[in-house]
């Protein structure tokens, strides 16, 4: 248990190069899962422009999708976008960074099968069988056929075994034409991918470097204070249960000790570090209002002396800070020894 759980902190600290790692792994298996998908085209001039294109683009989109919903910052960057201003505002450049941040890292897998799909040319071949140039690349001796009947020709050209038209034009000229179509739209794909990512990665702080540097302090700090904040109320929970379980063990042994007349067990002495950390917090209501409080109007960015008490956004908001009146024997003593 205690190895699952460095390799569970492990993974908390390096959370960046985790989220690269595992974009990379899904770019790899989006290339996998392509090279094991049974391609069929339904060779039908209805038919396949939809099938191409759908494997072409819904797969990508797919992808993408799942590469937010396996980044842990999306619910970081909900709750961040539908928070209320409160006592703390909210910064849209942040926002925009945290957002192309997720989206970089989820358009790997993407590009990948795209890119694949393309240089394969499956799917364009099946698309556009139907647009090949017969005038151009087949045969123009050929009688002459509706236009109906020479797109149904056209549509099997994908499909070899059921394809009939080679007195029209050859299978291999139309597949090879169709095919380096489509790879030269995946080289070209490959090629502004690339160019878009070296322009966003290498100008960009080059021109607005202190915004961007900005942007990246302030979505740690998001990031770091959520997890500080997750790991405070887990330990104040931890806390809470325990004092809640000793108190109810205590009052049992003491109702067991009143009915057979034994004295109560003392109770263990770590009963007090563990209502030390429930930081006066100790019944449900009021830490319902911490919670609700933490969403709704978060402390401003501004730290102050611990001397100085100020509202804290749940108890005594808009109202100057009070502090308690000293006792008259303190003051008497103080006095005395002066």
């Amino acid at each position: 248990m205690d190895k699952f759980r460095m390799v569970f902190q492990f993974l908390q600290s390096n959370q960046e190069s985790f989220m690269n790692g595992i974009c990379g792994i899904m770019a790899l298996a989006s290339a996998q899962m392509y090279s094991a998908f049974d391609f069929n085209c339904p060779c039908l001039p209805h038919y396949n422009l939809a099938y191409g294109l759908g494997i072409l683009l819904v797969p990508p989109f797919i992808l993408f999708l799942l590469g937010f919903v396996l980044n842990n910052n999306v619910s970081m960057l909900a709750e961040e976008w539908r928070r209320p201003q409160g006592q703390r505002g909210k910064d849209p450049a942040v926002l925009r960074y945290m957002f192309c941040s997720m989206a970089q890292r989820a358009m790997i897998a993407p590009a990948v099968w795209v890119s694949v799909t393309l240089l394969d040319g499956k799917c364009i071949t099946c698309a556009f069988c139907t647009s090949v140039p017969v005038e151009t690349l087949g045969n123009t001796s050929h009688p002459s056929l509706s236009h109906g009947e020479m797109k149904r020709v056209l549509a099997r050209i994908p499909c070899k075994e059921i394809y009939n038209g080679q007195e029209l034009i050859a299978h291999e000229v139309a597949v090879r034409y169709l095919r380096c179509i489509s790879q030269a739209l995946g080289w070209c794909f490959v090629l502004l991918v690339t160019t878009v990512a070296f322009l966003v990665r290498s100008l960009r702080p080059c021109f607005t470097q202190a915004a961007f540097l900005k942007s990246r302090y302030w979505s740690h700090y998001i990031d770091i204070e959520r997890k500080l904040f997750d790991e405070t109320c887990a330990e104040h929970a931890r806390s809470f249960a325990k004092v809640c379980i000793q108190q109810f063990f205590e009052g049992m042994s003491t109702d067991l000790a009143a009915a057979r007349c034994h004295p109560p067990r003392k109770a263990p002495a770590d009963a007090g570090e563990a209502a030390e950390k429930l930081l006066g917090i100790t019944d449900q209501s009021t830490m319902n209002t911490a919670l609700k409080s933490w969403h709704r109007c978060k402390p401003p960015l501004h730290l102050h002396p611990p001397a100085l008490p100020s509202s804290n956004g749940w108890a005594g908001e808009g109202q100057p800070p009070t502090h308690p009146p000293v006792p008259r024997r303190e003051i008497a003593a103080y006095y005395s020894r002066v």
